[in-house]
This record gives structure tokens, sequence and C-alpha cells, in this order.
């Protein structure tokens, strides 16, 4: 931290003009770009489904994959999340067939993802 002299100082302690190497941590916490914002909405659409089955597929595929996705993918992963819950999850888990239109990068990531999950559990537990 510098201290930058101020001419009406004379003795009083001065809360401005203090100049900072960086900003205090809570100055920096409260200001987020417009990508952590949206990203910190996808993450929450993601876990807060409202159907759980879907949730504890797609929080944990966001929680892994969202911030190294390219914009692109996050604006697909954006439109599937503005499916019907059901459908969602029924095209991850392929009960039904992915309308061509939403059967993109991130949903075979996701189906990978699902599939992934599921091997790891083994057979005694589902998988």
């Amino acid at each position: 931290m510098q201290l930058i002299a101020h001419p009406r100082a004379k003795g009083r302690r001065l809360t401005r003009g203090l100049a900072f190497d960086r900003e205090p941590a809570y100055i920096r916490r409260s200001f987020m770009t417009i990508d952590d914002a949206r990203l910190r909405r996808l993450k929450f659409r993601a876990w807060h489904r409202g159907f759980r089955e879907a949730d504890l597929i797609l929080g944990p595929f966001a929680d892994k994959h969202a911030s190294s996705l390219s914009l692109e993918q996050i604006e697909e992963f954006e439109r599937l999340m503005q499916a019907p819950d059901h459908d969602l999850y029924n095209w991850i888990v392929e009960r039904d067939p992915t309308p061509p239109e939403m059967d993109g990068e991130i949903m075979r990531m996701l189906k990978a993802f699902r599939d992934e999950a599921h091997s790891a559990r083994g057979p005694d537990r589902g998988g």
C-alpha cells in the first residue's frame, strides 16, 4: 500500500488518498465479469432443474466442463437448458431420440459424461 500525500491532510487521518497496489478483496469480489455471471447462472440452472435425475447429470457436468467451454458451446448448453426437464433427460439417457436441432457437441458430451459416470459406479451400484 502506498500513501499519497494530500495537501489538506495536516495530520488528519485520510481515508481517501490511499493508493493500493491492488484493490481490496471485498471490491474485487463484488465486480464480476459478464462471463463469470453467465457461467454461475448456467451452473445454477444445471443443478436446479426441478427434476432430480436431470440435476444429477447436468450439475456435475456443468461443474466439470462449464469453465472450459467455448462461447458457442455455452450458447448450445443454454439452448439445451431451455428444453423441458423430462425431454432433456430422456435425450441424455437415450430413451427418446434427440431432435436434430438439439443433437450437437454438448449433447454428445453430456451422453459421454453420463456413460463415464455410469461405468464409474460399478455393477453393484446401478452401473
